[in-house]
This record gives C-alpha cells, sequence and structure tokens, in this order.
C-alpha cells in the first residue's frame, strides 16, 4: 500500500476492514496502535494529525456518522475508567503534542482520515475489527467542559473538535477507481439522450422524471458515474461479514439457496438505503442476509420490521411466507435507528 501522508493512502478505499490495530498502522493509515490521534509531520517540518480511530472514546464524544464530535488526548497518567469508559483526572491542553497536532491540522485545512473500532457507536461499529471510513475536515475547535468532572469533583475542560465527512466525490479515488472513471469518461460521447435515461435509471423516480431539465442533468451526471465506479470497486467486507455471520439463510425468510458447488447465495441488503435522500452508511448495523425475493420486499417496503424485530407484511406474495421475527446473530448487531428509519419512510408513503 501506499506511505502514511495526508488524506487518501493509494490503494485503500473507504470501507476497508483490518483486522487488528497493527494491521491499521502496517498500512499505514495511522501511526500509532494504542493512541487515538495520528500524528504526520508536515512539509515544514511541524507535526500535524492526519488520522484518528473511534474505539470506545470518551463520554463527550459524538458520532453521527456524516459529523463527528472528538475528544482531545491525554497523557495516559490523567486518564482512568468508570464502568469500561474514560475519564479524566485533570483538564486537557491544545499544547499537548496529539492535541497541537489536531488543532493546526484544523488551521491547515487538511483532512483527516477516520478509522472506526468495534467498540464504538453500535449504530455504526463494524464487527470484531477496525474498518477506515474516509476522510473528514474538522470545521470546528473549542475548549469545553466534560460531563462529568475530576475525581475531587473539580470541573475538566477538554478539547473538543467537530469533523464533516466530505462528499463522495471528494473522497480520493484508487488507482483502480480511476481506471475505471477514465473508461466511464468515453460514456460522456453517447448521445446525450441515452446518457439521460441511464442516469434517470440511477435516480428515485421523482428525480428521474426531473432529470428531463437539461442543466440540473448536466450537473448529476458526475455523480451518476461516481456512483456506479463505487458499486464497481467497493470493498465489499461488509456484505460478506454478514451473510457470512448467517451462512446465507434469509434473516426474513429462512431460505437458504444453494448453487451447484453447494456454495449459499444470499444478497446483503441495506436498511437504510445509501444515497440520496436517505444517506444510510454502508455499515453492518445497516445491513441484513437476505434471499433475493426478501430483498425486493425490503426494497420496495412491502415488509417493515418493528422494534421488536417482527416482521409487518404490508404487500403479500403468493406462496411466501416470513418469520414472525427477524433471525438474528448475536455477532450481528442490527441497530434499531435504521429499522425504525425503514419503517417510518415507508408507513408515511
Amino acid at each position: 500500500m501506499g506511505e502514511q501522508r495526508i488524506g487518501h493512502i493509494e490503494g485503500i478505499a473507504p470501507g476497508a476492514e483490518f483486522y487488528r490495530r497493527v494491521q491499521v498502522k502496517r498500512n499505514n493509515l495511522h501511526s500509532n496502535t494504542v493512541r487515538g490521534i495520528s500524528r504526520l509531520v508536515d512539509d515544514d517540518g511541524v507535526y500535524v494529525a492526519d488520522a484518528i480511530v473511534l474505539h470506545g472514546g470518551y463520554e463527550d464524544d459524538h458520532d453521527d456518522w456524516d459529523s463527528i464530535r472528538y475528544t482531545g488526548a491525554s497523557p495516559d497518567v490523567d486518564k482512568y475508567k468508570v464502568n469500561g469508559v474514560p475519564r479524566l483526572r485533570r483538564s486537557q491542553s491544545w499544547d499537548y503534542a496529539d492535541n497541537a497536532a489536531l488543532k493546526r491540522t484544523y488551521q491547515r485545512g487538511h483532512p483527516v482520515r477516520v478509522i472506526r473500532g468495534w467498540k464504538g457507536d453500535a449504530r455504526y461499529s463494524p464487527i470484531d475489527c477496525y474498518r477506515y471510513d474516509g476522510l473528514y475536515l474538522v470545521t470546528d475547535i473549542r475548549t469545553a467542559v466534560a460531563q462529568s468532572p475530576a475525581p475531587d469533583g473539580t470541573p475538566v475542560s477538554i478539547c473538543q473538535v467537530d469533523l464533516k465527512r466530505l462528499p463522495e466525490e471528494h473522497q480520493d479515488p484508487t488507482s483502480l477507481e480511476r481506471q475505471i472513471v477514465s473508461l466511464l469518461e468515453r460514456q460522456d460521447t453517447v448521445p446525450e439522450e441515452d446518457a439521460r435515461a441511464e442516469s434517470a435509471a440511477d435516480q428515485p423516480e421523482e428525480e428521474g422524471e426531473a432529470a428531463e431539465n437539461g442543466p440540473a442533468q448536466a450537473e448529476r451526471w458526475p455523480e451518476t458515474r461516481t456512483a456506479r465506479v463505487q458499486r464497481l470497486v467497493r470493498d465489499d467486507a461488509v456484505i460478506r461479514n454478514v451473510k457470512r455471520l448467517h451462512d446465507g439463510e434469509c434473516q426474513v425468510c429462512g431460505l437458504r439457496l444453494l448453487g451447484p458447488q453447494g456454495k449459499p447465495y444470499s444478497e446483503g441488503a441495506h436498511i437504510r438505503p445509501l444515497g440520496n435522500p436517505h444517506r444510510g452508511p454502508d455499515v453492518e448495523p445497516n445491513v441484513l442476509c437476505l434471499c433475493p425475493n426478501c430483498h425486493v420486499r425490503l426494497d420496495i417496503g412491502a415488509i417493515v420490521i418493528e422494534d421488536d424485530w417482527s416482521i409487518v407484511v404490508r404487500a403479500g406474495a403468493f406462496g411466501f411466507d416470513v418469520r414472525p421475527k427477524l433471525k438474528r446473530h448475536r455477532s450481528h448487531t442490527i441497530h434499531v435507528d435504521y429499522v425504525r428509519y425503514h419503517r417510518e419512510w415507508w408507513l408515511s408513503r
């Protein structure tokens, strides 16, 4: 893989998973196997932060996928845990090396790589590994007061930063993606009506109708091409993990399709769909292992799932039955937020 640098690491696309921190470091995504903030010497010889890890952080941290609120670093002697959650004995300082590097990254407008571990927010955490989730920009920094005081009861000041995920079209492509982009760019020479038809097919119906307007379509076509590249190149580790855990058995109906070689066939279905307007994340808690029929039924809202995992059939299929409740696996945590979003989206239609 490419050498450690600010921004994208050559050959590693968002979604790539690594078993432990040592592999994250070996692939130059992060400079340390323990610390949350990775540092790198910038062109002028001073340290900046090039990556952070979200893995069981402070109680003041907040992860909302597209946006992150992150607490800075402290010497180990200043930290202790309560019920497994880190707390601080004394206030943090922007002069501390890791925090100073993160502040300098904000001042210089450098992007930061974000790696999520399995102890992070349950909505986005991978299964027993670390996952590279792309580039984020530090949009704000501040000195804040921590929720919990020091052991002696005095308030604790923390170094706090806000990060925003860069849009998909700004996530640096790998060399393979660039090759595919160059091939797809040749399609720009096809007749305009053909290009519009293909773009409309990739859009929800309302947007497909709006694509009749020339200028709006011209703006959307590069985004459509980018989405196609992502579908062709995306590291499918998330879907592979879910299908492996369920051994290809549909979580909704129990069907397990086998091919001629005895290998199971199933599909990974995102509960909260990817892309606009839903903007669901490509993470294990948002993916189900389904047979092709149930995948379609989920996608069109013919079935929804209650908070207690009961399956509600909204539109039947002759000779086709479903389980009373969604089958789950102890290592595959499906987050109720995605189930609730899917249900409320379709019930409001």
